[in-house]
């Protein structure tokens, strides 16, 4: 504890240490005039002289070695030790962003690793640590639609939720308009300039009460740039299956309508994207990210908080029984 303590300490006045110079001139000047204070007698034996060192002449250096402590404080304390305190504000513009994902069986598909569903998840939690200052939801469609987070800035509830998603939460299918049309309607009260709607996607629109090219013109009205992303490789993907108790492997092709992807994507203002591996898709949120710029203005504040009080009362305790120790075991009678 003490050693961090000394280890954040700073120093406002450094050059006040070269009074320390004065310190090993002032032993050598004790220790000169200790010398020439010692009386010297010839005798031709020392043997009726036996050695009979008393305490006080055990203490008698002890008084300097205190003024000795005592200045070495002081000097500390002249040269302003301080600890650094900084205090790191930030402000943005943010962007108001609603990540809409497919939860449909065929989400299971493990053309990536380990699945869709997985990867998905895996791109939005670290596309969430991205955006420090935006407001961010989570809607989750298959059959039907879902909200499950709301925008906010509380990013760890946010990334809990998509943690928690699995396929089967709800009715299966793929409902797209369903899904967009929610995700405009969590940012219809937004007060942001920039919303937007990331829509993540591997199959076609086949379910839901409304249609995608309506939730389109939904979007369009209410100023809400979509990014779609269709997700799957080319050609067949392995899914699983479970027929009885046992889970078997089946290739099933892989459809997405990217004509109307693309459709929903231009006509509201985004792009879109298509993902055929983990790695793509990685590239495709960090490709969004920059695409949507956020307003960042970081200050830092710097406090400093003076230390030099500690280090008088030390000095000031070495003088005092430097005093004491003159005026009481050491004194010197008449």
């Amino acid at each position: 504890m003490l050693y961090d303590w000394l280890h954040d300490i700073e120093f406002a006045q450094p050059y006040q240490f070269i009074l320390l110079g004065l310190v090993p001139l002032s032993i050598y000047l004790y220790a000169t005039s200790q010398q020439s204070r010692q009386a010297t007698m010839i005798v031709s034996t020392t043997s009726t002289f036996p050695g009979v060192p008393t305490w006080k002449t055990a203490m008698r250096h002890l008084p300097f070695i205190f003024r000795m402590i005592a200045f070495v404080f002081l000097v500390i304390a002249l040269a302003r030790p301080q600890v650094r305190n900084e205090e790191h504000k930030v402000n943005g513009e943010g962007v108001d962003i609603i990540l809409t994902i497919d939860v449909s069986g065929s989400m299971l598909a493990q053309d990536f690793a380990p699945n869709r569903m997985e990867a998905a998840k895996e791109v939005a939690a670290n596309f969430v640590d991205s955006r420090p200052t935006d407001r961010i939801g989570l809607v989750i469609f298959s059959g039907e639609s879902f909200t499950l987070s709301p925008a906010t800035t509380d990013k760890s509830v946010l990334k809990t939720q998509i943690y928690n998603i699995r396929s089967g939460l709800l009715e299966d299918g793929t409902a797209i308009g369903s899904g967009l049309a929610t995700s405009v309607d969590r940012l219809r009260t937004s007060k942001s300039k920039s919303k937007v709607v990331i829509l993540l996607t591997d199959g076609e629109n086949n379910g839901g009460l409304i249609d995608p090219n309506t939730a389109k013109e939904i979007a369009k009205a209410e100023g809400v740039k979509v990014y779609t992303i269709g997700l799957g490789t080319e050609g067949y993907a392995p899914v699983p299956q479970q027929v009885g108790g046992t889970i078997i492997m089946q290739r099933e092709k892989v459809n997405i309508d990217e004509k109307l992807l693309k459709q929903i994507a231009d006509e509201t203002g985004g792009r879109y994207f298509r993902a055929k591996d983990n790695e793509s898709l990685k590239n495709i949120y960090s490709e969004i990210d920059k695409l949507e710029k956020t307003k960042i203005e970081s200050t830092t504040v710097t406090n400093f908080s003076e230390k030099f009080l500690p280090f008088v009362i030390i000095a000031g305790i070495c003088i005092l029984l430097e005093i004491l120790l003159r005026l009481t075991v050491l004194k010197k009678f008449p």
